[in-house]
């Protein structure tokens, strides 16, 4: 005699199958996202130790300095000389070599180049984001999903199963959060420090402009 399972039964027992299938691949991600954090941190300390930090003074002087040259060609001088990041020279010099353009086409090749910079900053920023925002989602998931056999073992009087599926859940919701949180704080630590790179590139690129421009 023939079985004939419900529409529902077979339905449930289908998302139940796709629901454990995930558990692994959960918990490597998971794995691997506690491993990220933990060279993240160890980036963030080392590009810290690295990093020069730009004076609103050394802008402002920086900014007179160009705005006071007698030829254009002391301007490139200027940068090269300057106290501020590689990155930064390496723009402000592609910008002051471009007297011989008109004022739309120099305006448009500083703006494509800052506009460099930007997308350069958001790729080194996206994978903290994604950790931060995705990190306690799987965690959630690692949290759930042994829940189910874990209470099913319970109605049976399991208790086994059951105290090994919550240690499962509780170890994942850790490693989920931990690993978001740690991400979150790198994440904004650079974001201020980018913000603060591009908004001194952007006051010396107008400068170099301006003084282009007359």
């Amino acid at each position: 005699m023939v079985t004939v399972i419900p529409g529902s039964d077979l339905l449930t027992s289908a998302l139940n199958v796709v629901s454990q299938s995930l558990q692994i691949p959960v918990i490597v991600f998971l794995l691997l996202f506690a491993l990220y954090a933990v060279i993240t941190v160890g980036g963030l300390i080392s590009e810290y130790s690295s990093r020069k930090k730009v004076p609103v003074r050394l802008i402002k002087d920086l900014i007179f300095s160009i705005s006071r040259t007698k030829e254009i060609s002391e301007i490139e001088g200027i940068i090269k000389n300057a106290q501020i990041p590689k990155n930064q020279k390496r723009v402000l010099v592609n910008i002051a070599r471009s007297s011989e353009l008109k004022k739309d086409s120099r305006e448009a090749l500083a703006e494509k180049l800052i506009e460099n910079e930007e997308d350069i900053i958001e790729k080194k920023l996206q994978t903290t984001d994604i950790v931060t925002k995705i990190g306690p989602t799987l965690g959630l998931m690692g949290t759930l999903i042994p829940m189910g056999p874990g209470l099913a073992a319970l109605g049976s009087g399991d208790v086994a199963t059951l105290s090994n599926a919550i240690i499962v859940a509780f170890d994942t919701t850790v490693v989920g959060i931990g690993a978001g949180a740690v991400a979150y704080v790198v994440s904004k630590i650079r974001r201020r420090w980018y913000e603060q790179y591009l908004s001194n590139l952007d006051a010396l690129s107008k400068a170099v402009l301006d003084r282009l421009n007359e």
